[in-house]
């Protein structure tokens, strides 16, 4: 399999790239050339798709499938899926479930109604872009396309942060305010697990959109602690507390507490989509224990969490200490 990665640095395009790599796909990526390295033996292709003939690297190529990762204006996805029109056998577009336009609501599905979005827009918020780029390169590969809606994406290489900082809580030690209910489902998927679905759905020509994330009940924040505790080797204590109790201090779930999203939540429908298409489709996904240990020694190894690859740079997320030790003194 011939396989093209637009990006091919990041989270996403580096996991993608490496599982490419390790089934002897023949692989290249498409990107500036500015951010991150490549395995051994991936061709680099070198261009900024947001200029005017940035595109030109990929004149009289030939793939069987790409995967893109874009989230930026549109109307970029859409030049590039022009471009790629009669040189790729399949797109397979990296969205997300934060299209969706009642993001509270149970149980979303991909027929559930999305935000307005124009293929062609040059602007937007990050749910418009996303879904201004499903539309663009549905518009232009139709039937081979294949729309994965990621949802919660962790493990090794994620340069977001949010796993990373809970780690990184637990192994400082001593009381860790640990956000309740212990038994709040969690609906994640690991990277590698995305990647490899990808590969394999877009392998067979899969045209569809789907919900590409792991069931509602994957693991609990009591689940994904207590294997961060494991994973550190840390002399932590959770300290589980009640959610309007750490609302009520002005802590703010997901971004000053990652991965938590209490019930009654606006956003709380992005942790129970319905991913009953991804799964029939051969989706599966390997223990907490697993994505937290692997990205426990990851996080060693580099030391730090990487920065986005071009991308802005993001405030930093997680508690401040002084902060998390008013609220467990209450």
């Amino acid at each position: 399999m011939r396989l093209l990665v637009l990006g091919g640095t990041g989270f996403v395009g580096g996991a993608t790239v490496t599982e490419g790599v390790r089934r002897g796909w023949s692989v290249t990526v498409f990107n500036r050339g500015l951010h991150g390295v490549v395995p051994p033996g991936v061709h680099r292709l070198r261009g900024d798709r947001t200029a005017p003939d940035g595109l030109a690297a990929l004149a009289g190529g030939g793939w069987d499938l790409v995967v893109d990762t874009w989230d930026g204006a549109p109307r970029v996805a859409l030049d590039a899926a022009r471009v790629l029109a009669d040189s790729v056998g399949h797109y397979v577009y990296v969205s997300s479930g934060s299209v969706y336009r009642d993001p509270s609501a149970h149980g979303l599905d991909e027929d559930s109604p999305v935000v307005d979005a124009d293929a062609d827009s040059v602007d937007g918020d990050y749910p418009q872009l996303k879904a201004g780029a499903e539309r663009a390169v549905r518009e232009v590969f139709g039937d081979r396309a294949l729309i994965a809606r990621a949802g919660l994406i962790l493990g090794p290489g994620e340069d977001v942060g949010r796993l990373p900082w809970w780690l990184r809580r637990v192994e400082r030690g001593g009381d860790v305010l640990a956000p309740g209910p212990a038994g709040l489902s969690v609906q994640y998927v690991d990277v590698r697990d995305l990647a490899g679905w990808m590969l394999d759905a877009g392998a067979r020509r899969l045209g569809a959109t789907v919900n590409a994330v792991g069931r509602r009940a994957q693991t609990t924040m009591g689940e994904l602690l207590d294997a961060c505790v494991a994973a550190t080797g840390a002399d932590a204590r959770l300290r589980w507390t009640d959610p309007a109790r750490i609302i009520a201090a002005g802590v703010e779930p997901w971004s000053d507490l990652p991965i938590w999203l209490p019930t009654g939540h606006p956003y709380r429908g992005l942790l129970e989509q319905d991913v009953s298409r991804a799964h029939a489709a051969g989706l599966t996904c390997r223990p907490v224990a697993e994505t937290v240990g692997d990205t426990w020694q990851w996080l060693r190894e580099v030391g730090e969490v990487p920065p986005r690859a071009g991308r802005p740079h993001r405030s930093s997320i997680g508690l401040d200490p002084t902060r998390e030790a008013a609220v467990l003194a209450v």
